[in-house]
């Protein structure tokens, strides 16, 4: 009996720490981070979430900015079923930071075969950036269900 528990203890030993060395090979050589929210938008009692989101910088004018050389910033809003703006274009081999935000429920913002993955909470921003050296059109899909149209809540993110 006390062989198997020496292995079991051992094994699960071993287990640890190759997750421990997988998160950190993540972190460090493949530069993958977690989305921060990156702050709340202050809202009045009684005041509308789309109204006090469309009033906030940088939420009033959604869409590309230049913030730098190669850098952009992305302002998107997402409501039941689309995000605006639905088409966005940047350089590639640009930093491209997303500021997104919801107005009304729970949405997803992902662009599959990239790392970019947020969930977008009313009132919260999130925001993420990403370097994009391929050219090509990206498509951005919400993956959290948000209604009956949920399946028809894209935009294009076009890198040329």
């Amino acid at each position: 009996m006390e062989r198997y528990e020496k292995t079991f203890l051992v094994l699960s030993a071993a287990v640890l720490v190759a997750f421990l060395v997988a998160l950190a090979y993540a972190t460090i050589a493949m530069h993958i981070e977690l989305p921060g929210k990156a702050g709340v938008i202050p809202i009045k009692p009684g005041q509308n979430v789309a109204a006090a989101v469309l009033a906030t910088a940088p939420f009033n004018h959604p869409g590309v900015t230049k913030i730098g050389p190669d850098q952009y910033q992305v302002a998107i809003v997402a409501q039941a079923w689309t995000y605006y703006p639905r088409e966005i274009e940047v350089p590639a081999g640009a930093r491209v930071t997303f500021v997104v935000t919801s107005v009304d429920v729970t949405h997803g913002f992902e662009i599959p075969g990239t790392r970019v993955n947020m969930m977008l909470i009313p009132g919260y921003i999130s925001k993420l950036s990403y370097r994009f050296r391929k050219p090509g059109n990206y498509r951005i899909i919400c993956h959290e269900y948000c209604g009956i149209l949920h399946h028809t809540m894209t935009a294009v993110l076009r890198v040329k």
